[in-house]
């Protein structure tokens, strides 16, 4: 029987079509061909991202090099405006209306880190400590940005694969600041704080101390954090990755937190590309940039949204997505699946 579960913050339902159930070989995707090393030296050329090629992107705000290594030498991370950038930084919002409509300048920051110099490397396959370097360069540009001049909200995301749309291969995440909130980090915002009122705590705290002693939605975790399929998941495999000290800004993470966050986001990473063939995904970041207020009801945290299914009428016509993996069965598979560690011994 198929059930509709309701996100306690969001108020959204979603359908958990169990009598459609799938499991992971059901989303596996075809092998493409090997690519020859020709066709690899040649994707090395082109890519901006590629050591070599730094004169291909705009320069950069900053980067990690190795220990010992003067500034033009090997770096192992970059920061950098996004060449084809969504927003400005330069320029005024310029309220305006046009008849009943609001028009702001498109005024903002969007960059790129560029996580590692290898080219065909793999993201969850990186040494942890190269990922927490990462984590880092995440924290020091989002704390850069908290305080420019008409930053309202700023989101860190890695798209990976074709379907979650990257168009450059080699690794890469994206930081974009906006002068308004979005629409549904928002709802997400005012759905906490209508819990907080109601219930006297944080939402995420509450599912946290019910995930955590359920168990049947865990994928893994470590002192500092937890990471569990979501309860009312819009897409199979949706998972969350929740640190377990109410924190409402990802801004307020310790060193210590942001070793234990690379080595989840390692770990339950490493365990989609093993169940699922490497699939495509989004990572994004859900957080409060300045808490005020909300300081006690947010309760900032990681999704990872695997992209096996494609909304269609139904989806775009209601908002309510259908889910053809019940969140239970899909923790199970990746509790089951091997590890970084398996993969890498």
């Amino acid at each position: 029987m198929p059930e509709l579960r309701k996100n306690i913050i969001t108020r959204e339902w979603v359908v958990i079509a169990t009598e459609r159930g799938k499991r992971p070989s059901d989303f596996k995707k075809a092998t493409a061909a090997a690519k020859t090393d020709e066709q690899k030296a040649e994707e090395v050329k082109k890519c901006p991202f590629c050591p070599g090629n730094e004169n291909q992107t705009p320069p950069e705000i900053f980067s990690y090099r190795l220990s010992g290594i003067a500034k033009n030498g090997a770096w192992e991370i970059r920061a950098i405006p996004n060449k084809f950038a969504a927003l400005q930084p330069d320029g005024n919002l310029d309220h305006k209306e046009v008849g009943i409509f609001d028009v702001l300048n498109g005024i903002g920051y969007s960059d790129v880190i560029i996580e590692t110099p290898g080219h065909f490397e793999r993201f969850p396959f990186l040494p942890k400590s190269h990922i927490e370097k990462v984590i880092k360069a995440y924290q020091e540009r989002y704390l850069q940005l908290r305080d420019k001049p008409h930053v309202e909200h700023v989101i860190i995301f890695r798209n990976h694969g074709e379907k979650a749309g990257t168009s450059l291969q080699h690794p890469h995440s994206q930081i974009i600041a906006t002068p308004v909130m979005p629409k549904e980090f928002w709802f997400e915002v005012e759905g906490a704080a209508n819990y907080f009122e109601y219930e006297e705590k944080c939402a995420v705290c509450a599912v946290l101390d019910f995930e955590s002693t359920a168990g049947d939605r865990v994928v893994w975790e470590n002192d500092s954090f937890l990471a569990f399929t979501f309860f009312a998941s819009r897409y199979p495999f949706e998972t969350r990755i929740v640190p377990k000290a109410h924190k409402a800004s990802f801004s307020d993470m310790t060193p210590y937190e942001g070793g234990d966050l690379a080595e989840i986001i390692k770990e339950v990473l490493s365990r989609l590309y093993n169940c699922l063939d490497d699939p495509s995904y989004n990572l994004t970041l859900h957080s409060l940039l300045k808490p005020g207020k909300y300081e006690e009801s947010y309760h900032w945290h990681f999704q990872i949204l695997p992209r096996l299914t494609t909304p269609a009428g139904f989806e775009l016509g209601t908002g309510m997505f259908i889910n053809v993996t019940a969140p239970e069965e899909a923790a199970k598979f990746l509790r089951e699946a091997k590890s970084f560690a398996d993969i890498a011994g």
